[in-house]
């Protein structure tokens, strides 16, 4: 999904072309764990489909017929006022604090099902659950397609570094020789960016 550095100029010069979503530090997130690789087989944020299958399913079910397990839906979500301003385009410019951040193709745009989604993914719709607060808040369609990720996400945190995706964890149990790993995430899932 990261765009290639041969093409990354003409990519960058087209999504200053194409009207754009301003994006939250939580799908920016989503973004660096679609972009590294973490949630294959998905190339962008969820479509309808993929979406429902997630809620109603914990899995995806390819084009090939292969079942994915994936019980957490990876959606970028809109307002209604952006779903009918963007209706019509091909491809749009997802922005985080301004600046360009990728370009989504292809877009889907569809109703959120707040309620359905919560109940399913969390087991109750308490307004005071965090995650749960954030959904709830958030637009009430979302839009899915494929990704053309301009660069990186890094977080300028000092902890950069650390963050390796798949293929830079493959090399490093190449290069270790390693016939056995252990291997865990540490994530907030609220990151509010303090």
């Amino acid at each position: 999904m990261f765009v290639p550095s041969h093409r990354r100029a003409v990519v960058a010069a087209e999504a200053k072309t194409l009207p754009t979503l301003e994006i939250s530090t939580v799908e920016l997130q989503w973004l660096q764990v679609l972009s590294e690789g973490w949630a294959t087989p998905l190339t962008g944020f969820m479509r309808e489909k993929e979406y429902l299958q997630t809620l109603h399913f914990n899995c995806i079910i390819g084009d090939d017929g292969a079942v994915k397990n994936h019980s957490v839906p990876i959606v970028l979500s809109l307002s209604e006022s952006d779903k009918n301003r963007l209706a019509d385009v091909s491809a749009l410019t997802l922005t985080y604090e301004t600046k360009a951040v990728a370009i989504l193709r292809k877009p889907e745009f569809y109703y959120q099902r707040k309620e359905e989604r919560c109940s399913r993914q969390f087991g109750t719709t308490h307004p005071e659950q965090p995650y749960i607060k954030l959904i709830l808040e958030s637009g009430d369609y979302l839009v899915g397609g494929d990704l053309e990720v301009l660069d990186k996400v890094v977080w300028n945190d000092g902890l950069d570094q650390y963050r390796l995706t798949p293929l830079d964890i493959r090399k490093k149990i190449k290069e270790l020789n390693a016939d056995a790993i252990f291997a865990f995430q540490l994530r907030n899932p609220i990151h509010n960016g303090h």
